[in-house]
C-alpha cells in the first residue's frame, strides 16, 4: 500500500497516486482528497523508496512506520510535530533505537512524525511488507 503514497516537494502533506498523464501524475491529497497534478519538474518520491539510516545500514521507511504503529498501538505519535527536537529524538529512539544520530537530522524525524500521523489519521496504516510479484 505504501508504494502508492507519494511525497511531492513544495507541496505539504502526502498524496496517493491516482493516474498517470502524458507529462504528469494525477495525485490525491490524503487529508482533503483534493486532486493535483505532479508535473515533470516536481520532485516526486514514493514512500516505499525512502529509507532511514541506522548504524548498520538502512531500514525501509515502511518498517519504521510499522515499528511506530506497534509502539503507539495504532494511534498517532504521542510527540507533537511542533515539540522540541530533543523530545522528538527521544521518542524516535524508542521507535528505532539503532538509528544513526549523526545522519538522521532533526528535520528528518519531524517529517517522519508528520507523515506517520497523516497515514494513521487517514487510515493508510497497512505497513506490512509488499508482496513480490511473480514474473513467470
Amino acid at each position: 500500500m505504501i508504494d502508492k503514497i507519494l511525497s511531492i516537494s513544495g507541496k505539504p502533506g502526502l498524496y496517493r497516486l491516482v493516474a498517470r498523464g502524458k507529462n504528469m501524475l494525477i495525485c490525491e491529497n490524503l487529508a482533503d482528497k483534493q486532486r493535483v497534478p505532479a508535473l515533470q519538474r516536481d520532485k516526486v518520491l514514493s514512500l516505499a523508496d525512502i529509507a532511514m539510516y541506522t548504524v548498520d545500514g538502512e531500514v525501509s521507511l515502511n518498517s519504521v512506520f510499522a515499528r511506530a504503529k506497534a509502539l503507539t498501538g495504532g494511534k498517532v505519535s504521542p510527540v507533537a510535530v511542533k515539540a522540541s527536537a530533543n523530545e522528538q529524538r527521544v521518542w524516535f529512539a524508542q521507535v528505532m533505537p539503532e538509528y544513526d544520530a549523526d545522519r538522521v537530522h532533526d528535520c528528518d524525524i519531524k517529517k517522519f512524525i508528520q507523515w506517520y500521523n497523516i497515514l494513521i489519521e487517514t487510515g493508510n496504516d497497512d505497513f506490512s511488507e509488499p508482496e513480490e510479484e511473480n514474473k513467470d
